[in-house]
């Protein structure tokens, strides 16, 4: 008997899991009232009702996974060594070995999605799956696909989604319910009487601030070279509407949207592109000018110098034309002065005193400030370390090219010491807002206003779980910040109602049950060897749902290998284009062409692909005709990646209906020459491939120097190194054992 520990069921709790124990259901709780306890509820039941069963506890991040894993720990008593932690930097060998022996697995979806992929977990014998921030269930998310696999695998499923903001369109929260599989949805609100003596009360504050003179002057150069541009849109008849207040990024990203499709379909007018290229600009300086009404000076003047440094070397038009451009360089020459001065913006000179303020009033305060961007947050950190009595921590994502960032290990670090209360006050991008739980947080302050209502209510549920809260937002008058704040409110409002009429009309827009499989795995499987690289890839998850048996290697060439003749490359329209430019593609044609007998290109995607890149089309076409005439490979276009996998799965069926399914990974081609045998005899070495066999081969002479050759020989040939020539001695070494 599976039993509950460490805590009391509340009422609503037990009314929520009553719903659960009839059929899949999303939880919608604020934050703070013990979503993930519910699920917990849940699971002694599932594996009360189905003793051998195992559970799969899904959530968004390694720090949630490893927040929730510990919480299950402590309220389910089955045994610790019962209940396992998946993550990226568990091995997936070890992941195999753990799952065999689990009941309950917390886990980020791309683990278990990975893993599915690979057959080293088996979805049969689940009888219950958790999606935590289930509001991420939408598009191609990996929650999707992985409750898709369980609905069809599982010999019981049942499925619960856990969030406190499903999001404000009714399509949205459709589309989380339909790829769920939701069958009922218990919502509750900090109104309702079952909920209500839970409730801790949150104080919300707006505190509005004037945009000062210099930081004004600098707008109105960003503002007319914004006016120009929509100008030159409303004369070529794209754009009607030309007040830089009233047209928003999504407006802007619409019309982009539209216009590449004009192109995709082979219009080549003079204003569709030159339109293409205006909105690019807009959209950057819209962005410049968010920084500079809603952020300050520094992450503003690091954005516009990063324009001055890339126009020197880039070929992108947009950036080139905003450099040239009188407003834009009178901007920049202000902001120059502005940075050298040090100007602050009149939010961060309040932010300094609202928290200066906080901490003298109660020194073991706790608080917590969130910032939309890197730059500003690393900012407001070091500022509110020069005030007596602060100690502020950056808690960012990972590192990211050229920017600041934490390790998962690092982030970890962080959470523990604020909890522990090392630092008091907590400085966060977004990383912060979904799920963390962090006791007794006192003040929240949004540096800016958010038009998005998951993350309003995400950032205000870090404050008010275990006592009362306060919630300050900082918001500069006459600003995108004022158009944020309502649009975040009514989103809010709009969810909610949204929510009550969908409650009783789920079975309207609810797929009908899909036939379960009668079995995990089918004899009757083709098999297809795809590489390693390809993990992320659409088609390898296509390619499962229509029952391909995958094996995933390090190929040295070929994206797929189809049967004992056929290796496949596939490339994305754009893929294919970038792959000409930087000189790749016909090596990996030539590496295709000498190791397969029958090897085929795949070309995936609608868009033109003469207009994707700025190539010249007679370049593209003297490459399409040098792989079909000088190479002789075979190209094939599909529309995307369910195309693609529909194309090979079908040709694998052909070949092994013909060949047979016992092919080798390494098929040879029947007029290999020497000198192509020597080649891929090496190049099948580990970490060397087609493209460091010949400098292997040059220096050593023969296939019998290189294998006999001593490490320190190897790394002396040019990109060997340490490790690959550490691996090459191994596999050469090792004495083969038979499994």
């Amino acid at each position: 008997m599976v039993a509950i520990r460490n805590f009391t069921p509340r009422l609503y709790q037990e009314t929520i899991m009553a719903s659960c124990a009839k059929g899949n259901c999303l939880i919608i709780l604020p934050t703070g009232l013990g979503k993930t306890k519910t699920a917990i509820l849940a699971i002694a039941q599932r594996l009360n009702s189905f003793p051998n069963s195992k559970i799969l506890f899904l959530t968004v991040t390694k720090p949630l996974a490893e927040q929730i894993h510990n919480e299950v720990k402590e309220c389910l008593d089955i045994g610790e060594d019962k209940i396992v932690l998946f993550t990226g930097s568990v091995a997936p060998k070890k992941r195999e070995e753990l799952w065999s022996k689990a009941a309950v697995v917390v886990s980020t979806p791309q683990c278990v999605e990975n893993d599915v992929i690979n057959s080293r977990m088996n979805l049969e014998d689940v009888s219950l799956l958790i999606a935590d921030e289930a509001h991420n269930a939408v598009k191609d998310y990996s929650y999707t696909w992985v409750g898709k696999q369980y609905r069809k695998k599982s010999r019981f499923p049942r499925i619960i989604g856990l969030t406190a903001s499903p999001g404000s369109d009714l399509e949205k929260i459709q589309e989380v319910c339909k790829n769920l599989y939701i069958e009922e949805i218990e919502i509750r609100t900090d109104k309702d009487p079952d909920v209500k003596p839970y409730v801790y009360e949150i104080d919300i504050k707006w505190v509005p601030v004037e945009l000062s003179k210099v930081l004004l002057d600098v707008s109105k150069y960003l503002q007319n070279f914004l006016k120009d541009r929509l100008e030159r849109l409303k004369k070529w008849g794209i754009l009607r509407r030309t007040n830089v207040k009233f047209v928003s990024k999504t407006d802007l990203l619409g019309l982009q949207a539209q216009l590449r499709g004009r192109v995709s379909t082979g219009e080549r007018d003079f204003v569709v592109w030159n339109g293409i290229s205006v909105l690019a600009e807009i959209m950057k300086i819209h962005h410049a000018l968010e920084l500079l009404e809603t952020q300050g000076i520094i992450p503003l003047y690091k954005y516009m110098s990063r324009f001055n440094e890339d126009a020197k070397t880039t070929k992108v038009k947009a950036v080139k034309n905003i450099v040239k451009d009188l407003n834009f360089r009178s901007a920049f020459i202000k902001v120059c002065k502005l940075y050298e001065e040090k100007v602050e913006h009149p939010k961060l000179i309040e932010l300094q005193k609202i928290v200066e303020k906080e901490i003298q009033k109660k020194p073991e305060n706790k608080i917590i400030v969130f910032n939309q961007f890197r730059d500003s947050a690393s900012d407001i950190a070091e500022k509110l370390n020069t005030i007596s009595g602060i100690n502020a921590k950056l808690f960012v994502g990972q590192v990211k090219k050229g920017g600041t960032g934490l390790s998962q290990k690092e982030q970890k670090a962080v959470l523990d010491e604020f909890r522990a209360g090392m630092f008091n006050v907590l400085v966060a991008t977004s990383i912060g807002e979904q799920g963390l739980d962090i006791p007794q947080v006192d003040t929240v302050v949004f540096y800016e206003p958010i038009p998005s209502a998951i993350r309003q209510i995400q950032r205000r549920g870090r404050t008010g779980r275990h006592d009362e809260g306060k919630v300050i937002v900082l918001m500069t008058k006459n600003t995108m910040d004022e158009g944020y704040r309502w649009s975040a409110h009514h989103k809010e409002k709009r969810m909610y109602r949204n929510l009550e009429n969908l409650k009783g009309k789920l079975a309207l827009f609810m797929n009908t049950k899909e036939e379960k499989i009668t079995s995990y795995m089918k004899s009757d499987k083709v098999k297809i060897f795809a590489d390693h690289r390809e993990k992320g890839s659409g088609i390898l998850k296509e390619l499962i749902e229509l029952e391909v048996e995958l094996k995933m290697e390090a190929l040295p060439s070929a994206d797929y290998i189809l049967s004992s003749r056929v290796g496949v490359e596939v490339k994305t329209v754009g893929d294919f284009v970038e792959s000409i430019i930087d000189g790749r593609l016909l090596q990996q044609i030539k590496s295709l062409k000498n190791n397969f007998e029958r090897p085929l290109l795949v070309i995936e995607g609608i868009e033109d692909i003469y207009s994707v890149r700025n190539v010249h089309a007679n370049a593209i076409r003297g490459m399409l005709a040098a792989i079909t005439v000088s190479y002789g490979v075979p190209i094939l276009y599909t529309k995307n990646f369910k195309d693609s996998a529909m194309l090979l799965n079908i040709i694998a069926k052909r070949e092994q209906e013909e060949t047979g399914k016992d092919f080798s990974l390494h098929p040879e081609k029947k007029a290999m020459s020497i000198k192509d045998q020597q080649e891929y005899i090496i190049s099948s070495l580990p970490g060397v491939g087609a493209g460091l066999a010949k400098p292997l081969l040059k220096h050593f002479k023969s296939v019998k120097n290189v294998i006999n050759a001593e490490q320190k020989e190897l790394e002396k040939v040019e990109k060997i190194g340490k490790k690959k020539g550490e691996k090459i001695k191994d596999i050469v070494d090792r004495e083969y054992q038979e499994l």
